[in-house]
């Protein structure tokens, strides 16, 4: 089998400065930065947004991602359904819990996750957290819209 590669099948992201600032926010918060909240969380809330938000591109390398940091397959695999899995500590539930609610944006009552966040990190951390689930809505949204379309030859 050969590597997977990458095609737009809609639109060349660099016509525009958006992209531009997109790789900005990713080297301040993205998966080659050096944040103070856990590696393998991050990368985890990295994933959860790619498979949520159904961006193949990001699904594909996040999940690289996840597996080169350690993070183990059962884990990395069992992303879709982490609040029905035993394999995600209370600690992690909780970050992806509000995970999903800031990524599906319309939660009545978010407070009540931030509050549950706020039980276990701090005000840097939860800011971090926040930038890492935005950041992954960018992009998954623009690789989306752009058409990253992953192939083999």
């Amino acid at each position: 089998m050969s590597e997977v590669k990458f095609k737009n099948k809609r639109f060349n992201p660099d016509v525009t400065p958006f992209h531009g600032l997109a790789k900005q926010m990713a080297q301040a918060v993205g998966y080659t930065a050096d944040l103070d909240i856990d590696k393998e969380l991050a990368q985890l809330l990295r994933l959860r947004v790619a498979q949520k938000n159904e961006c193949a591109y990001c699904v594909i390398l996040h999940s690289k991602a996840s597996r080169d940091i350690g993070i183990s397959n059962a884990k990395t695999d069992n992303i879709s359904s982490w609040y029905n899995s035993e394999l995600y500590t209370k600690v992690e539930k909780v970050a992806l819990a509000y995970c999903d609610k800031l990524t599906d944006g319309k939660s009545k009552n978010f407070q009540k996750y931030h509050n549950a966040l706020a039980k276990h990190f701090n005000e840097k951390e939860i800011a971090e957290i926040a930038a890492i689930v935005i950041n992954m809505n960018v992009w998954t949204r623009l690789k989306l819209a752009q058409g990253e379309t992953p192939f083999q030859e």
